[in-house]
């Protein structure tokens, strides 16, 4: 099968139920989503696919039929996306393992609300856990991301 991520063609010669984190990681060598739970509960595995924020572990490989986006792709080193600068000026990383995540599903999420309230973002952000306890953070810095994605400073 052929799978598009973070702009690039691939031809994969896989079983289509195997899940797409597997394909990611194991085939592509693509490692910024990370295996948390395998059944979608965590968000360590989130990817964008057609920019909505996908659990890459339950998700079969087989059906995805769009462009895949992963956290290697959102934003180059020279320029972040502005989720990931406000996570990185907000210190929001602590273990970092649910990081790649996070910020997937906080980049899907401004996309449609540019101006979210902390319920809205507390909602948004409920099916990504952290061990860590860093969500005061987290909040902290898809608020500023989402002034800079607006024209304001993050």
């Amino acid at each position: 099968m052929r799978l598009t991520v973070n702009g690039k063609l691939h031809d994969i010669d896989v079983e289509p139920e195997m899940p797409l984190l597997w394909v990611l990681r194991d085939e592509l060598g693509i490692t910024g989503p990370k295996y948390g739970c395998g059944i979608g509960l965590c968000g360590a595995c989130t990817v964008h696919i057609e920019g909505a924020a996908v659990r890459a572990c339950i998700t079969p490989a087989g059906q995805v039929q769009a462009p895949v986006t992963t956290i290697e792709g959102l934003g180059t080193p020279a320029a972040l996306h502005a989720v990931q600068r406000a996570w990185i000026e907000h210190q929001v990383a602590q273990c970092g393992y649910c990081q790649s995540g996070q910020i997937m599903t906080a980049a899907a999420f401004l996309a449609g609300n540019a101006a979210p309230s902390d319920a809205e973002i507390d909602a948004a952000m409920t099916g990504n856990l952290c061990r860590c306890g860093t969500y005061p953070r987290i909040r902290d810095a898809v608020k500023a991301a989402a002034k800079a994605l607006a024209g304001g400073a993050a």
